[in-house]
């Protein structure tokens, strides 16, 4: 365990908890921070230290607690309790739940409550920042062409592809999004909830959609009743928005982990998961019908949605 976590609990027992720690255990979870259990016999809390230079990846500690707090408001995050401003520490209430395996979450009931947290999310209310991927996505290129950091994976036809999909999808903050929905990030305690708010920002729906689909495996079946919650209705447009933003959270993950080439300490093989990110989504790509695909979400986007 590192000082700096003795620090902040020691820092957060004078203001709060007194003489009440009864440990202190790291807990298994996440990919870029690490995290501690804090047992003070009666409740639990969970302190979590962050990664080196996570400012690099589009990470701003004030935003994640305003987006947190939303999203405990909501009931669907857990509360925030504190955040110690000198190292970016954050407290949260710890919740006593399970993991939700990707194949219970892709089937019911577990798929309808996750859209019902979700939709609390989008209509938590809105904060300053936005998540845009297309803008996050070149970011992330252009900081790894800096480093002299090379892409496992064709980086020219990955951005020509990119820039297809905005085209017809161009960038709209429409709501609250989490936009890191990875299976690790759910837990259920009788509802489903949604951890680890460092990416949440005002963004397109379809963004998260297509990354819960994506990260978590997803077939035809779980994300066409995937978009039946969400919207009431499964349209050829919305099937093949769904497919492209699908493409553009690969594209995310795959850049992202190009940079935790460039700035991770942590023993985490970042090569192969970009490598992997960025092949499927090529993958993805190949198995479009391009013109059909663009023109039915450019279709989708023209009315609004």
């Amino acid at each position: 365990m590192t000082d700096v976590v003795h620090d902040v609990v020691r820092g957060l027992a004078r203001r709060r908890w007194a003489d009440r720690v009864r440990s202190i255990e790291p807990l298994e979870h996440g990919i870029t921070n690490s995290n501690y259990v804090i047992d003070l016999g009666d409740e639990r809390f969970v302190v979590r230290l962050p990664g080196q230079n996570s400012e690099l990846l589009g990470i701003d500690r004030t935003n994640e607690r305003r987006c947190g707090d939303l999203a405990a408001a909501v009931g669907v995050g857990p509360e925030v309790i504190d955040i110690d401003a000198a190292t970016g520490c954050m407290v949260f209430r710890f919740i006593d739940g399970r993991a939700v395996p990707a194949d219970e979450l892709a089937r019911e009931p577990m798929l309808g409550r996750f859209v019902s947290s979700l939709r609390l999310v989008h209509g938590a209310g809105p904060v300053a920042a936005t998540f845009d991927p297309f803008t996050i996505i070149r970011g992330y290129r252009d900081l790894a062409e800096r480093r002299s950091v090379r892409a496992p994976f064709d980086p020219d036809d990955a951005m020509t592809t990119l820039a297809r999909i905005e085209s017809v999808r161009p960038f709209r903050a429409t709501v609250l999004g989490h936009n890191d929905l990875l299976n690790a990030n759910f837990l259920y305690d009788g509802r489903l909830r949604i951890v680890d708010w460092e990416y949440a920002g005002m963004g397109d729906p379809f963004f998260d959609l297509a990354n819960v689909a994506v990260n978590n495996d997803f077939d035809r079946r779980a994300e066409t009743a995937l978009l039946g919650h969400y919207f009431g209705e499964v349209t050829d447009e919305l099937v093949n928005t769904l497919s492209l933003m699908k493409i553009v959270s690969e594209l995310r993950e795959a850049w992202w982990g190009v940079v935790q080439l460039a700035i991770s300490s942590l023993d985490v093989d970042f090569a192969d998961y970009a490598g992997r990110r960025g092949r499927h989504a090529a993958a993805l790509w190949a198995d479009l019908e391009h013109d059909e695909v663009l023109a039915s979400a450019a279709a989708l986007t023209a009315r609004g949605r």
